[in-house]
Protein backbone atom coordinates (compact mmCIF):
# COMPACT_ATOMS: atom_id res chain seq x y z
CA UNK A 1 0.00 0.00 0.00
CA UNK A 2 1.40 3.37 -1.00
CA UNK A 3 0.95 6.22 1.49
CA UNK A 4 -1.00 9.31 0.52
CA UNK A 5 1.13 12.24 -0.52
CA UNK A 6 2.37 14.66 2.09
CA UNK A 7 1.11 18.22 1.99
CA UNK A 8 3.31 20.21 -0.35
CA UNK A 9 5.61 22.79 1.17
CA UNK A 10 4.41 26.37 0.94
CA UNK A 11 7.89 27.46 -0.07
CA UNK A 12 9.29 27.50 -3.60
CA UNK A 13 12.64 28.53 -5.04
CA UNK A 14 12.99 32.21 -5.76
CA UNK A 15 12.22 33.17 -9.32
CA UNK A 16 9.91 30.23 -10.07
CA UNK A 17 7.29 31.04 -12.65
CA UNK A 18 3.77 29.72 -13.06
CA UNK A 19 3.71 26.01 -13.83
CA UNK A 20 0.37 24.37 -14.39
CA UNK A 21 1.91 20.96 -13.85
CA UNK A 22 3.17 21.76 -10.37
CA UNK A 23 1.78 25.12 -9.29
CA UNK A 24 2.96 28.69 -9.42
CA UNK A 25 5.30 30.74 -7.29
CA UNK A 26 3.89 31.22 -3.81
CA UNK A 27 1.43 28.31 -4.08
CA UNK A 28 3.28 25.21 -5.29
CA UNK A 29 1.19 22.17 -6.08
CA UNK A 30 2.44 18.62 -6.18
CA UNK A 31 2.57 17.30 -9.78
CA UNK A 32 0.16 14.50 -10.57
CA UNK A 33 -2.20 15.34 -7.69
CA UNK A 34 -5.97 15.72 -7.71
CA UNK A 35 -7.20 18.56 -5.49
CA UNK A 36 -10.75 18.21 -4.14
CA UNK A 37 -11.83 21.84 -3.80
CA UNK A 38 -14.81 23.09 -1.82
CA UNK A 39 -16.60 26.10 -3.32
CA UNK A 40 -19.20 28.51 -1.88
CA UNK A 41 -22.75 27.32 -1.23
CA UNK A 42 -24.05 30.83 -1.84
CA UNK A 43 -21.79 33.58 -0.55
CA UNK A 44 -18.83 34.24 -2.86
CA UNK A 45 -16.86 35.56 0.10
CA UNK A 46 -16.57 31.97 1.31
CA UNK A 47 -14.18 30.98 -1.48
CA UNK A 48 -10.97 30.53 0.50
CA UNK A 49 -7.62 32.04 -0.51
CA UNK A 50 -6.19 28.54 -0.88
CA UNK A 51 -9.07 27.47 -3.13
CA UNK A 52 -8.39 30.52 -5.33
CA UNK A 53 -4.70 29.64 -5.53
CA UNK A 54 -5.36 26.01 -6.42
CA UNK A 55 -8.04 26.77 -9.02
CA UNK A 56 -5.78 29.35 -10.62
CA UNK A 57 -2.77 27.03 -10.70
CA UNK A 58 -3.96 23.60 -11.82
CA UNK A 59 -3.75 22.39 -15.39
CA UNK A 60 -7.39 21.33 -15.44
CA UNK A 61 -10.58 21.92 -13.46
CA UNK A 62 -13.09 19.05 -13.56
CA UNK A 63 -16.47 20.64 -12.86
CA UNK A 64 -19.99 19.31 -12.35
CA UNK A 65 -21.31 22.16 -14.53
CA UNK A 66 -18.70 24.04 -16.55
CA UNK A 67 -20.99 27.03 -17.08
CA UNK A 68 -21.67 27.41 -13.37
CA UNK A 69 -18.02 26.97 -12.43
CA UNK A 70 -16.99 29.28 -15.27
CA UNK A 71 -19.06 32.03 -13.70
CA UNK A 72 -17.47 31.35 -10.32
CA UNK A 73 -13.98 31.53 -11.76
CA UNK A 74 -14.76 34.70 -13.71
CA UNK A 75 -16.10 36.34 -10.57
CA UNK A 76 -12.89 35.38 -8.76
CA UNK A 77 -10.69 36.61 -11.61
CA UNK A 78 -9.39 33.11 -12.39
CA UNK A 79 -8.64 31.70 -15.83
CA UNK A 80 -8.65 27.92 -16.04
CA UNK A 81 -9.24 25.09 -18.49
CA UNK A 82 -12.53 23.37 -17.67
CA UNK A 83 -13.85 19.90 -18.39
CA UNK A 84 -17.21 18.52 -17.30
CA UNK A 85 -17.50 15.72 -14.76
CA UNK A 86 -21.03 14.91 -13.60
CA UNK A 87 -23.14 11.89 -12.74
CA UNK A 88 -23.92 11.14 -16.39
CA UNK A 89 -20.35 11.17 -17.75
CA UNK A 90 -18.14 10.48 -14.73
CA UNK A 91 -17.51 6.83 -15.56
CA UNK A 92 -16.27 7.77 -19.04
CA UNK A 93 -14.21 10.73 -17.83
CA UNK A 94 -12.16 8.83 -15.22
CA UNK A 95 -9.55 7.36 -17.60
CA UNK A 96 -8.93 10.76 -19.18
CA UNK A 97 -8.27 12.42 -15.83
CA UNK A 98 -6.11 9.55 -14.62
CA UNK A 99 -4.01 9.89 -17.77
CA UNK A 100 -3.53 13.61 -17.11
CA UNK A 101 -2.49 12.91 -13.52
CA UNK A 102 -0.07 10.16 -14.54
CA UNK A 103 1.47 12.64 -16.99
CA UNK A 104 2.17 14.96 -14.08
CA UNK A 105 -0.66 17.45 -14.50
CA UNK A 106 -2.48 18.84 -11.50
CA UNK A 107 -6.29 18.65 -11.56
CA UNK A 108 -8.95 20.26 -9.37
CA UNK A 109 -12.34 18.64 -8.77
CA UNK A 110 -15.26 20.97 -8.00
CA UNK A 111 -19.03 20.70 -7.92
CA UNK A 112 -21.68 23.37 -8.27
CA UNK A 113 -21.58 24.27 -4.58
CA UNK A 114 -19.99 22.97 -1.42
CA UNK A 115 -17.65 20.03 -0.96
CA UNK A 116 -17.38 17.49 -3.81
CA UNK A 117 -18.65 13.94 -3.20
CA UNK A 118 -21.06 15.04 -0.44
CA UNK A 119 -24.25 14.13 -2.34
CA UNK A 120 -22.34 15.24 -5.44
CA UNK A 121 -20.29 13.55 -8.19
CA UNK A 122 -16.71 12.42 -7.71
CA UNK A 123 -16.83 9.03 -6.02
CA UNK A 124 -15.95 7.01 -9.13
CA UNK A 125 -12.97 9.25 -9.78
CA UNK A 126 -11.72 9.06 -6.19
CA UNK A 127 -12.19 5.29 -6.13
CA UNK A 128 -10.10 5.01 -9.29
CA UNK A 129 -7.36 7.18 -7.79
CA UNK A 130 -7.38 5.03 -4.69
CA UNK A 131 -7.03 1.86 -6.76
CA UNK A 132 -4.21 3.42 -8.78
CA UNK A 133 -2.43 4.78 -5.66
CA UNK A 134 -2.47 8.30 -7.11
CA UNK A 135 -2.28 11.25 -4.69
CA UNK A 136 -5.27 13.38 -3.76
CA UNK A 137 -5.43 16.41 -1.49
CA UNK A 138 -8.44 18.18 0.08
CA UNK A 139 -8.96 21.92 -0.10
CA UNK A 140 -11.58 22.24 2.67
CA UNK A 141 -14.34 24.78 2.74
CA UNK A 142 -18.13 25.18 2.63
CA UNK A 143 -20.50 22.25 3.12
CA UNK A 144 -24.26 22.80 3.43
CA UNK A 145 -24.74 19.88 5.82
CA UNK A 146 -22.13 21.14 8.27
CA UNK A 147 -23.26 24.75 7.95
CA UNK A 148 -26.85 23.77 8.78
CA UNK A 149 -25.77 21.50 11.63
CA UNK A 150 -23.76 24.34 13.16
CA UNK A 151 -26.82 26.58 13.53
CA UNK A 152 -29.62 24.04 14.08
CA UNK A 153 -29.33 23.92 17.85
CA UNK A 154 -29.49 20.11 17.80
CA UNK A 155 -26.89 17.70 19.25
CA UNK A 156 -23.69 17.67 17.20
CA UNK A 157 -21.61 15.11 19.06
CA UNK A 158 -22.98 12.40 16.79
CA UNK A 159 -24.86 12.88 13.53
CA UNK A 160 -25.93 10.77 10.56
CA UNK A 161 -25.87 12.26 7.06
CA UNK A 162 -28.57 10.74 4.86
CA UNK A 163 -28.52 13.19 1.96
CA UNK A 164 -31.53 13.10 -0.36
CA UNK A 165 -34.49 10.86 0.42
CA UNK A 166 -36.47 9.11 -2.36
CA UNK A 167 -38.75 11.42 -4.32
CA UNK A 168 -41.89 9.26 -3.99
CA UNK A 169 -43.78 9.39 -0.71
CA UNK A 170 -44.06 5.62 -0.20
CA UNK A 171 -40.33 5.01 -0.67
CA UNK A 172 -39.49 8.11 1.35
CA UNK A 173 -41.68 7.00 4.26
CA UNK A 174 -40.14 3.54 4.18
CA UNK A 175 -36.66 5.00 4.41
CA UNK A 176 -37.67 7.33 7.25
CA UNK A 177 -39.05 4.33 9.14
CA UNK A 178 -35.69 2.62 8.75
CA UNK A 179 -33.99 5.70 10.20
CA UNK A 180 -36.46 6.10 13.08
CA UNK A 181 -34.44 4.08 15.66
CA UNK A 182 -31.25 6.06 15.13
CA UNK A 183 -30.10 8.08 18.11
CA UNK A 184 -27.93 10.56 16.22
CA UNK A 185 -29.07 13.87 14.78
CA UNK A 186 -30.23 13.15 11.22
CA UNK A 187 -29.15 15.45 8.38
CA UNK A 188 -30.95 15.54 5.02
CA UNK A 189 -30.85 17.45 1.76
CA UNK A 190 -34.09 18.22 -0.06
CA UNK A 191 -35.40 20.34 -2.90
CA UNK A 192 -37.61 23.09 -1.54
CA UNK A 193 -40.54 22.17 -3.77
CA UNK A 194 -40.67 18.75 -2.07
CA UNK A 195 -39.82 19.89 1.44
CA UNK A 196 -43.39 20.33 2.65
CA UNK A 197 -44.38 16.82 1.58
CA UNK A 198 -41.18 15.38 3.06
CA UNK A 199 -41.84 17.04 6.41
CA UNK A 200 -45.41 15.71 6.32
CA UNK A 201 -44.06 12.20 5.91
CA UNK A 202 -41.53 12.83 8.68
CA UNK A 203 -44.32 13.87 11.06
CA UNK A 204 -46.17 10.65 10.28
CA UNK A 205 -43.08 8.62 11.19
CA UNK A 206 -41.48 10.60 14.02
CA UNK A 207 -44.44 12.51 15.43
CA UNK A 208 -45.10 16.27 15.39
CA UNK A 209 -43.04 17.09 18.49
CA UNK A 210 -39.64 15.77 17.38
CA UNK A 211 -37.14 18.72 17.42
CA UNK A 212 -36.17 19.75 13.90
CA UNK A 213 -34.56 22.51 11.86
CA UNK A 214 -34.49 23.69 8.26
CA UNK A 215 -31.77 25.81 6.67
CA UNK A 216 -32.73 27.52 3.41
CA UNK A 217 -30.58 29.79 1.24
CA UNK A 218 -27.73 29.40 3.73
CA UNK A 219 -25.05 32.12 3.44
CA UNK A 220 -27.17 34.00 0.87
CA UNK A 221 -29.08 37.27 1.16
CA UNK A 222 -32.36 35.58 2.09
CA UNK A 223 -30.87 33.00 4.45
CA UNK A 224 -33.55 31.49 6.68
CA UNK A 225 -33.21 28.99 9.52
CA UNK A 226 -36.33 27.50 11.10
CA UNK A 227 -36.01 25.75 14.48
CA UNK A 228 -38.71 24.10 16.55
CA UNK A 229 -40.80 20.95 16.53
CA UNK A 230 -41.39 19.14 13.25
CA UNK A 231 -44.94 20.53 13.14
CA UNK A 232 -43.74 24.08 13.84
CA UNK A 233 -40.98 23.90 11.26
CA UNK A 234 -43.33 22.50 8.61
CA UNK A 235 -45.86 25.29 9.28
CA UNK A 236 -43.13 27.93 8.97
CA UNK A 237 -41.85 26.44 5.71
CA UNK A 238 -45.34 26.35 4.18
CA UNK A 239 -45.98 29.95 5.23
CA UNK A 240 -42.74 31.21 3.66
CA UNK A 241 -43.59 32.88 0.32
CA UNK A 242 -40.01 32.48 -0.91
CA UNK A 243 -39.50 28.94 0.26
CA UNK A 244 -40.15 27.10 -3.00
CA UNK A 245 -36.83 27.57 -4.80
CA UNK A 246 -33.55 25.69 -4.82
CA UNK A 247 -32.42 23.14 -2.26
CA UNK A 248 -32.22 23.18 1.49
CA UNK A 249 -30.89 21.20 4.43
CA UNK A 250 -33.17 19.86 7.11
CA UNK A 251 -32.29 18.16 10.35
CA UNK A 252 -34.02 16.01 12.91
CA UNK A 253 -33.10 15.19 16.50
CA UNK A 254 -32.25 11.55 17.07
CA UNK A 255 -34.57 9.18 18.84
CA UNK A 256 -32.25 8.62 21.78
CA UNK A 257 -32.19 4.97 20.77
CA UNK A 258 -28.74 4.59 22.25
CA UNK A 259 -30.40 4.97 25.66
CA UNK A 260 -32.77 2.06 25.06
CA UNK A 261 -30.35 -0.45 23.61
CA UNK A 262 -31.32 -3.99 24.65
CA UNK A 263 -29.49 -4.41 27.95
CA UNK A 264 -29.27 -8.15 27.59
CA UNK A 265 -27.65 -7.81 24.16
CA UNK A 266 -25.21 -5.21 25.44
CA UNK A 267 -24.30 -7.44 28.38
CA UNK A 268 -23.78 -10.39 26.03
CA UNK A 269 -21.48 -8.45 23.70
CA UNK A 270 -19.54 -6.89 26.58
CA UNK A 271 -19.12 -10.31 28.20
CA UNK A 272 -17.59 -11.78 25.06
CA UNK A 273 -15.23 -8.87 24.48
CA UNK A 274 -14.24 -8.36 28.11
CA UNK A 275 -13.07 -11.96 28.28
CA UNK A 276 -10.39 -11.18 25.70
CA UNK A 277 -9.74 -7.43 25.98
CA UNK A 278 -9.10 -4.75 28.60
CA UNK A 279 -12.30 -3.15 29.95
CA UNK A 280 -11.79 0.15 28.14
CA UNK A 281 -11.24 -1.46 24.74
CA UNK A 282 -14.08 -3.92 25.26
CA UNK A 283 -16.43 -1.05 26.14
CA UNK A 284 -15.46 0.98 23.06
CA UNK A 285 -16.04 -1.96 20.71
CA UNK A 286 -19.30 -2.96 22.41
CA UNK A 287 -20.64 0.58 22.11
CA UNK A 288 -19.83 0.64 18.40
CA UNK A 289 -21.42 -2.75 17.79
CA UNK A 290 -24.64 -2.17 19.71
CA UNK A 291 -25.19 1.60 19.52
CA UNK A 292 -25.13 1.83 23.33
CA UNK A 293 -23.22 4.54 25.12
CA UNK A 294 -19.60 3.80 25.91
CA UNK A 295 -20.29 4.76 29.51
CA UNK A 296 -22.93 2.04 29.90
CA UNK A 297 -20.69 -0.50 28.20
CA UNK A 298 -17.76 0.40 30.42
CA UNK A 299 -19.83 -0.05 33.56
CA UNK A 300 -20.53 -3.62 32.50
CA UNK A 301 -16.98 -4.32 31.32
CA UNK A 302 -15.46 -3.05 34.56
CA UNK A 303 -17.99 -4.73 36.82
CA UNK A 304 -19.48 -1.50 38.13
CA UNK A 305 -23.08 -1.40 39.30
CA UNK A 306 -25.48 -0.07 36.62
CA UNK A 307 -26.52 3.55 36.96
CA UNK A 308 -30.07 4.26 38.10
CA UNK A 309 -32.25 6.29 35.75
Amino acid sequence: MNPMSDIASSESPAGDKADRRGGRAGAPLRPGTLYVVATPIGNMGDLSPRAREVLGSVALVAAEDTRHTGQLLTHAGITARLVSLHEHNEAGRVDEILARLRAGDTVALVTDAGTPLISDPGYRLLAALRAASLPVSPVPGPCAAIAALSVAGLPTDRFYFEGFLPARSAARTARLQELAPRGETLVFYESTNRLGDTLTDAIAVFGPERPAAVGRELTKLHETVYRGSLAEVRAAVLADPGGDRGECTWLLAGSGAEKTTDEAELARVVGILAAELPASQAASLAARLTGASRKAAYRLASGQAPAED
